[in-house]
């Protein structure tokens, strides 16, 4: 009887679940059935330059938290990143992204922010929140260590990780005894 190694049957696993954490992305309601998520896997060295340069940011804006973070992630055998192209409207003249109409918030100028492109329409902004929403749920169903990472989010953009994304969204995994992403305290 063949004896499968426990550490890479969980490395494994973990992959599969962040396959089917983007399918649970993909497949969320979005605004009008219109498909602005863009969806990546992360995983090997790739991590270790997201967490090098959360602690690049955490120097830059003396700020503990980032260099935190970073270490939490260190602990992921996988990253799953989930973005939208928010810099273009929905169409619905609402008002919430701060301009009076749809063709001025299309005429408004993007460009980069301090972590990610804006302005953003607000229902695409909603749309990554659903995606982002349905791809932990996917990895909670399947018992993974996970948590929503703004901050993975900030450094894969300035990575370029994921161009065509105006906003960015990081979620790690692991199999650990102990989840590793709710053990911080931030000053």
């Amino acid at each position: 009887m063949p004896i499968l190694d426990g550490k890479e049957q969980e490395r494994q696993g973990l992959m599969e679940t962040a396959n089917l954490m983007v399918v649970s992305a993909r497949t969320a309601p979005k605004s009008g059935g219109r498909d602005d998520i863009f969806t990546a896997v992360v995983y090997g060295k790739e991590i270790e330059d997201i967490a090098a340069d959360m602690e690049k940011i955490a120097v830059e804006r003396k700020q503990e938290a980032w260099s935190q973070q970073a270490q939490n992630i260190r602990n992921a055998e996988v990253i799953v990143l989930i973005g939208v192209r928010g810099t273009i409207s929905y169409v619905t003249n609402c008002g919430a992204c701060g301009y009076e109409s749809c063709d001025a918030f299309n005429s408004a100028e993007k460009r980069r922010r301090q972590d990610f492109d804006g302005p953003n329409c607000i229902f695409k902004t909603l749309d990554l929140g659903i995606a982002v929403g349905s791809a932990a749920k996917t990895a909670s169903l399947l018992n993974a260590d996970n948590r929503i990472f703004y901050r993975i989010g900030a450094a894969a953009k300035r990575l370029n990780y994921m161009p065509e994304a105006s906003t960015i969204m990081g979620i790690p995994l692991s199999a650990k005894g102990k989840s590793p992403y709710f053990d911080r305290v931030y000053k």
